[in-house]
């Protein structure tokens, strides 16, 4: 079988896993991935182990049919199951010292005149150690590694630069350790040898496969890490381009930033979005400097990592720390007001832009007194046990509350029964999956020096244990079942096709069940603000809580308006206003309307796939909406004061590590009164409002121009590249409607890549 069928059976197996493990996969930026020449698409955060790259080469594949080849650890390919996918795959194993490192005898510690030299008790450098090698300290000095270039003798060794860099600061906080281990009879601090691996095959491999146009993935990063903010980049991915340019003029290596962002990575049916940013080019100045070795070779090796790194830092989030990461995620939250869906992508946009100014404005006294006001807002909806997005529509308890409760009560048995089958049948599987995982994620924990909780293990080993123990599990039920029917004295035929039957049939059950699974979890999460709700004297909880938010969501808007044009010059221009992803479901309300772009159901929803909504307006009346609809992008957005208990949606805990849900409202018009749309970022709704003015405008040459018109899709078709979330409605609304939507769509793309890299 040829390598390229081998890849593409791999993708449709992976791609089946992937859609079963997420709920949504998110594409964000894909018009910015080349379609031909030789592309290093650099990955970060690499917060979700052998998950993103799969990732990336699905959504890669998708959109351009380009087969990405990553480089994985060897020591990764080592292991059977991990191993084997990787090979078909065509992955291109690179050795790391630290999957090599040893325990070193006796004790390390620095000299007191010269932090180069590295002096030992009961150690034996002469026999551990040769010019090249590295020695590593241990965790609670950060893991410093310094490389090795002279052995003196069995207890003295000098290495090449201070631990932890020429700041002095590594230095420093290894002499306060060796001084406290001495204060309780430690002489120094113990190490372990790495040896010195030559990457030269490696790279050769990966010039090779530049030059024939080829993709190469990496995660500069290094391992896989459940941090916040990102590690610090490996050098190799810019070796591999300014080497592959200098061994080859010929060859014009592009790289593009590719950015993973994860709500509730580790979990099982959760979210994801991969965010492709605008393709680099390899200056030639750096190639040149390259070519000239030495100094220059290495200068030029630093600078454009640094330029790799502000690529990424267009793509990522980067939180300092989870407290900060849970500020801008509860102020994103205040930031919108019920009406329109965000989109996963503009989720992860918006806290992009919250962290940066957040970041740069920290110290101002108003930002300090809405993080204190905000972070006690929090507080109190955990105390009450409502969420943010049930705040607003918080209202005191009736007999609908109470109605609503029952009916809720009732749905949820309902959904739990047709969901039990599949949960007991996949219960050993789901409860060995968690255990063996949690283990892993431990063992990680323990041998890394970077990881926080090991999260970032969680979700792999869920997947290839759920791999590994679900076809004997569905073997072990084909025989029960077979052993059955002959019990049961069936009919030879019965007895030869029951095991086929079952294992045929039991995917489609166990798919049915999630699906129930996770119906019967949406009513799950919307009881308790039902019950809080019935609860006596908690109508002056919600008033107040009320009030707090109405009050924060003001001040954080006032702190935008004020603070916002002073980091951004355009501010005003590409402001996130409204979604642009998806258009609306058109035509009555009934019950097959589908699902929008987000995930939700358009208006009052759909009955098959989330029926809560649907009976929720019809059988309780709780809005006009019942009549009319509420489809945000027809801009009939349900009012402030509705009186109903908000319907829940998919949201998660919000008070977890991860993101909360990516569905929230946002403010996206004028009073409709005033017949004044205000100015937002789009693309496809935007489009979407082009097409509907195309068919509805009259056109004197609506003949002849109609092959050039926008239509609608109907039916299957062709996937066309999509619009970037950076162009303006103005800027779309000015278009050439005489225009191809392709052209049309390259044309605008390009321009708002110049703007992008200008700013």
């Amino acid at each position: 079988m040829s390598p390229a069928i081998t890849y593409e059976a791999a993708l449709v197996f992976w791609r089946i896993v992937t859609q079963i493990f997420f709920r949504e996969i998110r594409p964000r930026g894909a018009f910015n991935i080349p379609h031909k020449g030789p592309v290093i698409f650099v990955g970060a955060p690499h917060s979700n182990q052998f998950l993103d790259p799969l990732l990336l080469t699905l959504e890669v594949y998708r959109e351009t049919h380009r087969q990405v080849q990553f480089l994985t650890a060897a020591k990764s390919l080592d292991r059977k199951a991990v191993g084997f996918f990787a090979r078909l795959m065509g992955s291109i194993p690179v050795s790391r010292a630290s999957d090599e490192a040893k325990q070193g005898t006796g004790l390390v510690y620095l000299s007191l005149d010269d932090p180069c030299l590295v002096l030992g008790e009961g150690t034996k450098f002469k026999t551990e150690f040769v010019p090249k090698m590295q020695i590593m300290l241990p965790k609670s000095v950060n893991s410093a590694v310094a490389e090795v270039v002279e052995v003196i003798s069995d207890t003295e060794l000098r290495v090449k630069k201070e631990f932890g860099g020429e700041s002095g600061k590594g230095t420093t906080r290894i002499r306060e350790k060796i001084d406290e281990g001495r204060e309780n009879g430690n002489k120094g601090l113990a190490f372990k040898v790495l040896p010195f691996i030559n990457q030269q095959e490696m790279y050769r491999g990966v010039y090779q496969k530049l030059k024939e146009g080829g993709c190469i993935g990496i995660f500069p990063e290094g391992g896989s890490h459940d941090r916040t903010d990102l590690l610090p980049l490996k050098a190799g991915v810019s070796i591999m381009a300014l080497g592959a340019m200098a061994n080859d003029p010929t060859v014009q290596v592009k790289i593009v930033p590719v950015g993973l962002s994860y709500f509730h990575a580790h979990r099982f049916r959760s979210r994801a979005v991969v965010e492709f940013g605008t393709a680099l080019d390899v200056p030639a100045e750096l190639v040149e400097m390259f070519k000239e070795g030495g100094n220059k070779k290495r200068e030029a090796v630093a600078k454009f990592l640094d330029l790799i790194y502000d690529g990424l830092k267009t793509v990522t989030i980067r939180a300092p720390d989870y407290d900060t990461l849970m500020l801008i995620q509860a102020v994103r939250r205040l930031y919108k007001t019920p009406g329109q869906y965000l989109t996963l992508g503009q989720v992860v946009e918006l806290n992009r832009r919250f962290l940066e100014g957040y970041t740069h404005f920290k110290d101002e006294p108003r930002v300090q007194k809405l993080r204190t006001d905000v972070l006690k807002y929090n507080r109190l909806i955990r105390d009450l046990g409502i969420r943010d997005h049930q705040v607003p529509r918080a209202q005191k308890a009736s007999w609908k509350t109470l109605g609503l409760l029952v009916y809720r009560l009732v749905l949820l048995m309902i959904w739990t029964s047709l969901a039990l089958p599949g949960v007991i049948l996949n219960g050993p599987m789901f409860i060995l999956a968690s255990i063996i995982s949690r283990q892993k994620a431990k063992e990680a924990l323990a041998a890394s020096v970077v990881k926080v909780a090991g999260r970032d293990v969680l979700a792999t080993w869920k997947i290839l244990i759920s791999l590994g123990i679900a076809p004997v599990m569905y073997a072990f039920y084909a025989i029960v079942a077979t052993i059955v029917a002959v019990k049961a004295n069936a009919s030879l035929a019965t007895r030869i096709w029951t095991p086929f039957l079952v294992i045929l049939a039991l995917p489609f059950m166990n798919y049915a069940a999630l699906k129930f699974g996770e119906a019967g979890m949406d009513v799950l999460k919307s009881l308790r603000p039902l019950i809080v709700a019935l609860i006596p004297g908690q109508q002056r909880s919600f008033d107040k809580v009320k009030a707090i938010r109405v009050r924060l969501s003001n001040e954080v808007a006032d702190v935008i308006n004020e603070f916002g044009p002073k980091i951004y010059d355009d501010f005003d221009q590409f402001r996130i206003l409204v979604p642009a992803s998806a258009p609306p479901s058109t035509g009555n309300p009934g019950v097959w309307r589908r699902k929008s772009s987000v995930g939700q159901v358009d208006a009052q929803g759909n009955l098959l796939i989330h029926p809560m909504t649907w009976i929720d307006e019809r059988l309780f009346g709780w809005s006009h909406s019942a009549k009319r609809g509420t489809s945000a992008w027809g801009g009939n957005t349900p009012t402030q004061d509705s009186s109903r208990p908000v319907t829940p949606d998919l949201s998660d805990d919000e008070d977890h590590g991860d993101y909360d849900h990516a569905v929230n409202y946002i403010s996206a018009y004028e009073d409709a009164s005033r017949h004044k749309v205000r100015s937002r970022q789009g693309s496809y709704a935007d489009l979407q409002r082009l097409r509907m003015t195309a068919t509805t405008q009259p056109s004197a040459s609506s003949g002849s121009n109609d092959s050039q018109a926008l239509h609608m899709r109907q039916g299957s078709r062709q996937r066309k590249q999509s619009l970037s979330d950076l162009i303006p409605v103005e800027r779309i609304g000015s278009v050439d409607r005489q225009e191809t939507f392709e052209d049309m769509t390259t044309s605008l793309n390009k321009e708002a890549s110049r703007q992008s890299s200008g700013a």
